[in-house]
């Protein structure tokens, strides 16, 4: 599945945390988005990790599932391209 990920989080120690954590699931795009095709068991592990770093009270994290006709619609404008890489698999 293809994830598209923003968060909006506070504290710079728990961003820099959630971003490092990201960083091994997909790739960073923009500040606070990351691309990330992901397995459903990878997706699970993700998120419970990355529900462990937030504070629901304060921040927020953003899951956008696309399909595969719109991920081939997605458009840049400006710098990058989509992220095209394989299903990442976390031992």
């Amino acid at each position: 599945m293809f994830v598209v990920i923003s968060y909006d989080i506070v504290d710079d120690k728990k961003r820099y945390r959630l971003a490092k954590l990201l960083k091994n699931y997909g790739l960073r795009v923009q500040k606070s988005v990351f691309e990330c095709s992901l397995d459903e068991k990878n997706y699970l592990k993700m998120k419970a990790q990355a529900e462990k770093i937030m504070d629901h009270e304060e921040d927020s994290i953003r899951y956008y599932f696309l399909c595969g006709k719109c991920q081939a619609a997605i458009q840049v404008s400006g710098w990058g391209t989509v992220s095209e890489d394989e299903e990442v698999s976390i031992v």
